[in-house]
């Protein structure tokens, strides 16, 4: 190991243990204040007088001994539950608002309840964020005894809900929701006309639970808000057939004679012979002239839906409708879409009708939308891997806590395979004779697909297993709760279930005794993730509360990963069937995780560096536009009306012009320029503008209306929010893949046409 990283290792974990040894002073702290002689009312005006101190601004540090305490009774009393030393720690740890790494099965959800209660007490509001709309309202169901209880309210959010309904839940003390709809409700209250239908209040405190997936693998999520019709609508998309001309183009390319991959399959690119074909069917000159940039936008677009987009693993089509599959969960994504270009092609591909797209009204990141909370924690079972990702991007420190019990659990060394075949021989001779023990198996396969086709394999061996392809996240929590029953055979995704304690025997004392004799839960992997962390979350389902357990992964140096890296070619000739003992192939396989993980930070870099700029614009102009919505601004209501109707309209005009100039600024790179320092220049231009342009519009809105503050006036005139909206989600993968787009061939291939066509005669310019 390099020296440094060494090094640094131990300088993290010293930093850790020091930590854990203020949290352990504070536990034996909370201990001595024995609450159990107390009766129900005492806790109760206990728990008034803190709210008070709190309110009053009293600091919280000086109150959590004794907050933390009342919670520690509060649960006894209330749900039976005597919370662990090591859950305290947790609790703790949160208060500070550091990142908790919590072993699965460890309590993280009692733990919440400490620092939410504490920090509710202010009466500002906590969001604990949670990873589906099952988690939020079982956990709010199961943890509000305890808040209620100590006379704070609480709620849960659910999608769906009426306007009331939400104002409601989110003016509870305590608030449990889903990331995805909170964020979509923020951009909602984005675009109200008035202060009346806007459901959050001023955020204040936020614990993120499955931190690892909501703050680093969908933190580059764009949220977006866009108006189907009304006075933003779009035009008609006339672009249908031109989609379906680039499709059909593309088809007729050749690999290698028109075009390559770059190392990794991410992306795919035009060869100089490409570009020549191309422009021979376009008739349109040098496809790489600034004037063809709509062109090679659509060629782009139309080859990467049609060569890297694949039907069944990135995507499936049903009822005449692209479905996109979620790549960490397997499963199809509900209301997810692709930027519109690529959408467009893909549609194209599979000869479908492409939808018109309403004109985008407002958009934030996950990323972004989580740092609108001034102070953050989080917890999650996997986090130290990624600890430089969340320090760097959220200023949060990771913090182990250990285990109540120690970890039993075997991890065996990955089995390693020539060729898929030998694999899935391999997978299914062992689950066979696994099973045929009674003792449970938990199998993680990379997508619906492969759960599908192992089931198959299984049930020829005839060995019975449930398959999660749940329609929804309630079913897949009961298939998953049971995964530990004697002789369950359970497939699935590794994101499935995620939230869910898989225990011995289903919680059944006797079963589990037997369950733990044979040695607990299996865990098995198909495959090798990208990252560490995300294989960490599969093998830690096994071993919970310190339950013997034993995990394992099969991987073909076939999977995709290893193809990447082109791992087969060191065995190119030899295929077999038993799995190879070279140790050497572990290692590499570690190699590659590591430089996956390290192209993925570097990307989240990248892409952060477009997106930064227009989230700083959009709450500059947001801060204007709520001060007017609340009344701060010495206006009329015809004024306030008129300036927040055309600050959303200019503002939606922004982020058409910032997505079309995002969908091309790679080009800028064959110029020499740096595209992210060209796309501030452009994007900055643009939003100076933006102040003049609503002035000025307002001015002249305000004539026609004569000062008027009829509402009917402002509706004659279109003031008024779009008739309908929708919320969805943007598929951010195929930007993350675009960013190598233009590699050292292709701006060789731009200068050698852009110089020595005219001598040659090499096309039009």
């Amino acid at each position: 190991m390099n020296l440094a990283v060494k090094l640094m290792r131990e300088f993290k974990d010293r930093d850790n243990q020091h930590k854990l040894k203020g949290y352990r002073d504070k536990v034996e702290l909370i201990r001595k204040r024995n609450l159990e002689a107390w009766d129900d009312q005492r806790l109760q005006a206990e728990s008034l007088r803190l709210r008070e101190e709190a309110k009053a601004g009293t600091p919280l540090d000086e109150l959590l001994v004794d907050a933390y305490a009342l919670v520690c009774e509060a649960a006894k009393r209330k749900l039976g539950l005597q919370p662990y030393d090591v859950q305290i720690m947790a609790a703790i740890g949160l208060h500070e608002r550091s990142l908790i790494e919590q072993h699965t099965g460890e309590g993280k959800t009692l733990s919440a309840v400490m620092p939410a209660y504490l920090n509710g007490l202010t009466g500002e509001g906590v969001h604990v964020l949670t990873f589906n709309d099952y988690l939020a309202n079982r956990d709010a169901e199961w943890m509000g005894p305890i808040y209620r209880f100590l006379g704070l309210t609480v709620n849960s959010v659910q999608a769906g809900m009426s306007l009331l309904e939400k104002r409601e839940a989110y003016a509870a003390d305590i608030t449990y929701v889903t990331v995805k709809e909170a964020g979509f409700d923020y951009l909602r209250d984005t675009i109200a006309l008035d202060e009346a239908d806007t459901v959050h209040r001023p955020f204040h405190f936020v614990i993120v639970d499955e931190a690892d997936s909501l703050l680093l693998d969908e933190a580059r999520v764009p949220l977006v808000i866009a108006g189907e019709s009304g006075p933003f609508g779009n035009d008609e998309d006339n672009n249908g057939n031109n989609g379906i001309r680039f499709a059909e183009m593309v088809r007729q390319l050749q690999q290698v004679e028109h075009y390559d991959f770059d190392e990794f399959q991410r992306n795919v690119y035009l060869n100089e012979a490409g570009a020549a074909k191309v422009e021979s069917l376009l008739g349109c000159g040098n496809l790489y002239e600034s004037h063809n940039g709509h062109l090679l936008m659509s060629l782009n677009c139309a080859l990467h839906a049609e060569l890297l987009l694949k039907k069944d693993v990135d995507y499936i089509v049903r009822d005449g409708n692209i479905e996109l599959i979620d790549e960490y969960t397997g499963r199809v994504a509900e209301n997810r879409h692709l930027p519109d270009g690529l959408q467009a092609a893909l549609a194209a591909k599979e000869g479908l009708q492409s939808l018109a797209g309403g004109k985008i009204l407002g958009t934030i990141t996950l990323q972004h939308f989580i740092s609108l909370y001034p102070k953050i924690c989080g917890m999650t079972a996997t986090a130290q891997a990624s600890a430089m990702d969340f320090e760097h991007i959220y200023v949060l420190q990771v913090v182990q806590i250990p285990p109540n019990r120690p970890n039993i659990r075997i991890d065996h060394p990955h089995r390693i395979y020539t060729h898929k075949e030998a694999k899935l021989k391999a997978l299914v001779e062992e689950i066979s004779s696994v099973h045929a023990t009674g003792r449970p198996i938990l199998i993680g396969t990379s997508s619906v697909g492969e759960s599908n086709m192992l089931a198959e394999a299984l049930a020829v061996a005839e060995v019975p297993c449930h398959v999660l392809n749940a329609k929804n996240d309630a079913e897949e929590a009961d298939i998953i709760a049971k995964a530990g029953e004697i002789g369950a055979v359970t497939v699935s995704t590794n994101m499935a279930g995620r939230g869910v304690d898989i225990r011995l025997g289903s919680g059944n004392p006797m079963q589990a005794e037997v369950v733990a004799k044979l040695g607990g839960l299996y865990v098995i992997g198909t495959h090798v993730n990208e990252s560490v962390r995300i294989d960490d979350q599969l093998r830690g389902r096994s071993g919970r509360q310190g339950d013997p357990g034993s995990s394992v992964f099969f991987v073909s140096l076939e999977d995709e990963l290893m193809l990447r890296f082109g791992i087969h070619k060191a065995i190119r000739n030899l295929r077999q069937d038993e799995a190879l003992e070279d140790s050497v192939f572990r290692g590499k396989i570690e190699q590659i995780q590591r430089i996956m993980m390290g192209q993925n930070f570097d990307i989240r870099q990248e892409l952060n560096g477009y997106s930064d700029m227009v989230e700083d614009q959009r709450r500059i102009l947001y801060e204007e536009r709520l001060g007017i919505l609340k009344g701060e601004k010495l206006l009329s209501p015809a004024e306030q009306r008129v300036r927040l109707y055309y600050i959303d309209q200019f503002w939606a005009d922004h982020l058409a012009y910032v997505s079309y100039l995002r969908e091309g600024i790679h080009l800028e790179s064959l110029a020499s320029r740096n595209p992210i320092d060209e796309f501030h220049v452009q994007i900055t231009q643009a939003y100076e503008q933006i102040s003049a342009k609503i002035n000025r519009e307002s001015a002249n809105m305000l004539l026609r209306l004569e000062g008027s503050n009829d509402p009917a006036m402002w509706e004659k005139f279109g003031l008024k929010s779009p008739t309908s909206t929708r919320t969805y989600i943007i598929n951010d993968q195929y930007i993350q893949n675009k960013r190598s787009s233009w590699t050292v061939l292709t701006v060789l291939a731009y200068y050698l046409r852009k110089f020595l066509s005219p001598v040659f005669g090499w096309g039009k310019f």
